[in-house]
């Protein structure tokens, strides 16, 4: 952008109504003073007093500034101008004195001239105060002086041949009264000068400390009363009340008005306008101005006096001593443009080199081809990463090296980008390694053809194959159970909205299986005996079912089968028969048999089962129903079973019940081990619900309903206070032990906007430092909803808490997501725990984890470490804390006080 770039700001009221004021006292004088009205008497008084009071408004103003929190050089520059108003103003005292007191006429020189003499030295230093003191070269700084004494000189000049020479030749009745008259204008011409020079000087951005516009104005009005003034008083001619005196008026009205500006108002220059025409040619503009002011001197009277053939000659010198500086300037930068061109070169030469060095040494191989598919530029690294040689590659065409797929692939992405310039496409196409196996490469094409420096398609690739791999056994891992290996909730969902999308007029069914008795296997021969029935049982489902059938594991004891086709329900009563028998056979685990029986519910498609939800829901009633039934039998879904869901709608009210009088509710706290040393670094809170009525009910069973009904907030936020409550009461007993608080943090929760509001407010009532809050969350709460989690995330990291992923592994756990997660701790799920022993694919994928967490600078936990062996073991993986039975279930706040007061019993 070209030219002065102002920064306009609104006046401000008060300002606005000034400036209406000085512009309508300034139209009544000026209507006064033209017309005469009342007479030459009242016309001078008037004139006289609007004077003094004008000055001494001025110098008010500029005292008032003065004394406002600015800077030292501004300060002194206020003071100096109104000094200068205040010394006009004693002269028109001493003029108000004699004209209006003594009824005389002031005589000249007089005490008036002695007040008003130093009006123009204190504004010409106030004004020199404000001149900009950067840092300039010998040659900037002596152009400048020269810049201001061609201004002066030429202000002078055309002063002398308009103004003082006339004044000079006519004479006056003594040398002092001379000196007097000449002193007026003289003192404008250096006024003026000071001004200009600032103009052309005060040229970078930044907010002026004076308003140049106003205070200009009014100096240039001074300039020409003044002259007159001069004039008039040397030929006998003037007299108070004149319109003359308007002039004095004006100014000090403009220098009043700018020191009452709004420092907001202040105008601002853009950076640009370094550059701005008028500072530069200003100089030059004086002189042109005396040069015509001088030659028309000459053609009215065919000569020069003294005075202007010196001051011509001193302008001329000023001209050639700033060429000659502006010729050394030019050349010194010159130099130095050369020295900054040269240098320029050598680092685009060394950033060359380096950047060739990492392309050549880069993990990713990086690959120019032409638009038919030649490689122009090939990167070493393919040596590396595929066991090719850069030499084989180039030269050749890129897709002869490829397969089929990879081939097809390949020109799919080179037709989407070749069409417009710098687009990219990411792929993924198997690459045969140099040793004849295939290698999984992503691919990265990007458009470069119009850049003149590659004229290519630039293809980046790296074998994500170890990667792949990884993703593909979480993603497994995600939608198949661990132990049994079967298909999971989610995977189960899917097949039943697949099956029941393509079914047509057909039917299909979901059986719902929970194991009768399976507790009581659990809590007599222990958890590693229950896995292994439920192996069996999963073994024995999927033989009893048809190939087509889908049969899943939900979790604990409870499984559900999927026919795809059913010709009548008569069909899954046969295939809940079958199992019932199958599960009836006798059960061999550890040389101990064991009799186990289990309960079905069947639901087939129709009217109230129109999506994979209902189906699912009306299997689980079923199932409820055949349970009460008595063990081994099974229950076809039936709409009066629904009744059901009131049980569940009184639960949900005895719930709400429950969170407004907290007495029902406790927290029970399960420490966190650290492996090396076996000190409890911190506690995880779970919350317990002792019903009036029904007893203890299992979080199983109350927090799913929290979930579904919303009240898991409120339970979630009580929890949360309780929790950082308690644990600042125990950091009170030791208090340089920081013991770690997790806290369970529910999806639901996550869709509050002001979750981390939440938090924060907790940790300012608890007074619990946010470093020692860990929020544990499941990996499906991270897959949903991504960015809006990854925000709220973000924001709980700003208040410091610490981030756990609960349950890892048995979800979709993604590289990328664990990369743009702030996450601290991951939490190795005891699935994985509970088979530790030797090389089984269980440690192998354990072992992954606490290496991947190392990797990611992450710290891991192992939970549900119920045996030695799984603590030694995980111990020599690295993995950093544990949580467990073979150290201590979950306690009462009470019990578990007293085992951080008592480690020694932390292990029975």
């Amino acid at each position: 952008m070209l030219g002065r770039l102002r920064h306009v700001v609104a006046p401000s009221r008060g300002y606005a109504m000034l400036c209406g004021a000085a512009a309508g006292i300034t139209a009544i004088l000026f209507v006064a003073l033209v017309t005469g009205a009342g007479g030459p008497i009242v016309a001078q008084n008037t004139s006289n007093v609007a004077l003094f009071a004008a000055a001494l408004a001025a110098a008010w103003g500029c005292f008032a500034k003065a004394l406002r929190p600015v800077g030292r050089r501004v300060r002194s520059s206020w003071t100096l101008t109104g000094l200068g108003a205040f010394s006009w103003a004693v002269g028109q005292l001493f003029c108000i004195w004699y004209e209006t007191i003594l009824g005389t006429e002031v005589p000249f020189p007089s005490l008036a001239d002695a007040g008003y003499f130093w009006m123009m030295p204190f504004t010409a230093a106030g004004l020199l105060l404000l001149l900009p003191m950067s840092r300039q070269s010998v040659a900037q700084q002596a152009r400048s002086i020269l810049d201001g004494l061609m201004i002066a000189a030429s202000l002078l000049l055309i002063t002398w041949v308009l103004i003082l020479g006339p004044l000079a030749r006519q004479g006056a009745d003594s040398f002092l009264a001379l000196l007097v008259t000449l002193w007026y204008p003289g003192g404008d011409v250096v006024v003026l000068t000071v001004v200009l020079f600032m103009v052309a000087r005060l040229r970078s951005g930044g907010q002026r400390p004076m308003s140049m516009p106003l205070v200009g104005t009014g100096l240039a009005a001074f300039t020409v009363s003044d002259s007159g003034y001069a004039y008039l008083t040397l030929i006998d001619n003037y007299g108070s009340g004149a319109v003359l005196d308007l002039g004095w008026f004006v100014g000090f009205v403009l220098i009043l008005l700018a020191s009452r500006k709004p420092d907001g108002q202040h105008e601002a220059e853009n950076p640009a306008a370094l550059t701005r025409p008028l500072g530069l040619m200003l100089p030059y503009i004086a002189v042109l101005g005396a040069l015509v002011t001088s030659s028309l001197e000459v053609l009215r009277h065919g000569a020069h006096d003294p005075v202007v053939s010196w001051t011509r000659s001193a302008i001329i010198l000023l001209i050639v001593g700033r060429q000659l500086l502006t010729l050394l300037e030019n050349r010194n930068l010159t130099r130095d443009l050369e020295d900054r061109v040269e240098a320029r070169t050598a680092e685009l030469r060394a950033s060359e080199q380096r950047f060739q060095a990492l392309v050549q040494h880069s993990s990713d191989v990086v690959t120019v081809v032409a638009l038919d598919g030649a490689v122009t530029y090939q990167s070493e690294s393919i040596q590396r990463v595929f066991g090719y040689p850069r030499e084989h590659i180039t030269g050749q065409r890129i897709l002869d090296f490829l397969g089929e797929e990879a081939r097809d692939r390949l020109e799919e992405a080179f037709g989407a980008v070749s069409e417009t310039p710098y687009a990219s496409r990411v792929v993924e196409i198997p690459m045969r390694h140099a040793d004849g196996h295939f290698r999984l490469a992503e691919v990265t094409v990007t458009n470069l053809l119009a850049d003149l420096s590659v004229q290519g398609l630039v293809l980046n690739s790296r074998d994500i194959s170890e990667r792949k791999e990884l993703e593909d056994q979480l993603v497994h891992e995600a939608f198949h159970d661990g132990l049994t290996k079967l298909a999971n909730r989610a995977l189960f969902k899917d097949r039943v909205e697949l099956a029941l999308r393509r079914r047509g007029d057909a039917d299909i069914a979901v059986l719902f299986l929970d194991l009768d008795g399976f507790k009581e296997v659990n809590d007599s021969l222990g958890h590693a005996a229950g896995d292994q029935l439920l192996v069996q049982v999963a073994d024995r489902l999927a033989a009893a079912v048809r190939p087509g059938d889908t049969v899943a594991r939900f979790g604990g004891d409870e499984f559900a089968v999927l026919i795809d086709v059913v010709g009548d329900a008569d069909d899954a009563d046969e295939l809940a028969t079958r199992i019932i028998d199958a599960l009836d056979r006798q059960f061999d685990i550890d040389n101990t048999e064991i009799h186990v029986q289990g309960s079905i519910g069947i639901a087939l498609t129709g009217p109230d089962a129109a999506d994979a939800d209902q189906l699912m829901r009306n299997a689980d009633l079923a199932m409820y129903r055949a349970k009460a039934a008595g063990e081994g039998t099974f229950a076809r879904y039936d709409p009066t079973m629904h009744s059901g869901l009131v049980d569940r709608l009184q639960l949900a009210a005895d719930l709400r019940r429950a969170l407004d009088n907290t007495d029902e509710l406790e927290l029970h706290y399960q420490p966190t081990i650290e492996l090396r040393s076996g000190t409890i670094t911190g506690f995880e809170a779970l919350v317990r619900w002792r019903h009036p009525v029904r007893g203890m009910i299992s979080p199983a069973d109350f927090i799913p309903l929290a979930e579904s009904t919303g009240l898991i907030r409120p339970l979630g936020q009580w929890v949360l206070a309780e929790a950082s409550r308690q644990c600042v009461e125990w950091g009170a007993y030791d208090p340089d032990r920081a013991l770690t608080m997790a806290v369970n943090v529910s999806g639901r929760q996550f869709d509050q906007p002001d979750l981390p509001a939440i938090v924060a407010g907790v940790l300012a009532d608890t007074g619990l430092p946010a470093e020692r809050l860990c929020l544990e969350m499941t990996e499906s709460v991270l897959m949903t909803d991504t960015e809006e989690n990854l925000a709220v995330l973000l924001s709980l990291k700003e208040i410091g808490v610490k981030l756990a992923i609960d349950d890892f592994g048995t979800g979709y756990s993604s590289l990328a997501y664990l990369r743009r997660f702030p996450v601290d701790t991951l939490k190795i799920d005891r699935s994985f725990v509970e088979r530790i022993g030797g090389a089984t694919p269980d440690a192998a994928l354990a072992r992954t984890i606490v290496q991947l967490g190392q990797s990611l600078g992450m710290a891991t936990v192992a939970e549900g470490i119920e045996q030695y062996a799984q603590f030694l073991a995980l111990r020599r993986m690295g993995c950093d804390l544990a949580q467990g039975y073979y150290f201590s279930r979950p306690l009462p706040a009470e019990e578990a006080g007293a085992l951080l007061r008592d480690p020694a019993a932390l292990v029975a």
